[in-house]
């Protein structure tokens, strides 16, 4: 999303219009649910998606229009076969889709946006919308209102998009950023490979390591820090919190063990530790012997990733990166 809003941005301040397609809602089987966007450009170029399919030309053909009007609109979409309104698809949902014509007008809100998206608390796209309008864009971070004007909205606030009407107005809440660090440990080719694909699906990295020669931003530029200490002073200088993961990648056995023993002290919401499953049962024995009780271990995931077969360091990034995900939204 980052990606997309300082595209529009840079659009809008050199004085185009943009149309921001932003699905509301969705019910049934969709290709893309509640939070998915594209931006429509002057040139007719996009970038992001709605789902792809009869869905996005309609949504394009429909953007295109708004570009021309400047007038918002909020459009439904039925994606079931055979129906009055249908779209050919064989989904057999339906979806929402507002139109909303964006121009230099709006850079304060989008700046609001990318400083949400930036920092390190939750935060949130609400809308305000009345007779299918945009009465208000509002993005709060944390418990701040840091634009627009949508206090009343913030009682809707929660870790999944919501959509709610209340009386004559329609309340749009879209999580834009979810607090939670992932700290890799080790700086190795696989952290290399995994660091970049976290980025893409908007998880702030730290790489820590001892080896300082590893820790460039030339083999790390997407990591939000690159820490350089001894793994003996993890406790002294890193606060983790149960929105916090840890994924464990060091140059050793000895080292991984050191961190996944320090790991299982702090609330961390994940805890992955790389290796082949000789080394992860000996390492469980180590941790027994050092007096972990074994119930502990259930709170580790190793080996580390989803069990997707693949051997190399791209291939266990997405592994990862797709355990991951399925932890922050519930599914792990």
């Amino acid at each position: 999303m980052k990606e997309l809003m300082s595209a529009v941005k840079s659009h809008v301040e050199q004085g185009e219009r943009v149309v921001l397609c932003t699905i509301l809602a969705s019910s049934g089987s969709t290709p893309r649910g509640a939070g998915a966007r594209m931006a429509v450009f002057a040139d007719g170029s996009s970038r992001g998606t709605v789902g792809g399919g009869a869905v996005e030309h309609a949504a394009r053909q429909q953007a295109l229009a708004v570009l021309q009007s400047g007038a918002p609109r909020l459009e439904g979409y039925c994606l079931a076969p055979n129906e009055k309104t249908d779209l050919g698809m064989v989904c057999g949902g339906d979806v929402t889709v507002y139109f909303q014509c964006l121009t230099a007008a709006d850079v304060p809100m989008l700046q609001a946006v990318l400083e949400a998206l930036s920092g390190g608390e939750d935060a949130w796209l609400v809308l305000q919308l009345r007779e299918n309008l945009v009465a208000d864009t509002g993005v709060v971070r944390g418990d701040t209102v840091i634009f627009g004007s949508v206090q009343e909205g913030q009682q809707l606030l929660q870790p999944d998009t919501v959509l709610l009407r209340q009386g004559e107005t329609l309340w749009y809440a879209e999580p834009i950023r979810r607090a939670g660090m992932v700290y890799i440990f080790g700086a190795g080719h696989v952290s290399q490979a995994l660091a970049p694909v976290l980025r893409t699906v908007d998880f702030p990295v730290t790489v820590y390591d001892p080896r300082c020669q590893l820790l460039s931003r030339e083999r790390f530029p997407t990591a939000d820090a690159l820490l350089c200490r001894d793994f003996t002073e993890m406790s002294r200088c890193l606060t983790v919190t149960d929105r916090d993961y840890v994924v464990i990648m060091t140059p050793g056995h000895e080292a991984d063990r050191e961190v996944l023993l320090w790991a299982l002290s702090t609330p961390a919401r994940y805890i992955g530790c790389i290796g082949s499953s000789r080394k992860i049962q000996a390492t469980r024995a180590w941790l027994e012997e050092r007096g972990v009780p074994p119930e502990a271990w259930g709170r580790v995931c190793a080996p580390i990733g989803l069990p997707i077969g693949g051997s190399t360091p791209a291939e266990i990034a997405i592994s990862v990166t797709a355990q991951l995900i399925a932890c922050r939204s519930g599914k792990l």
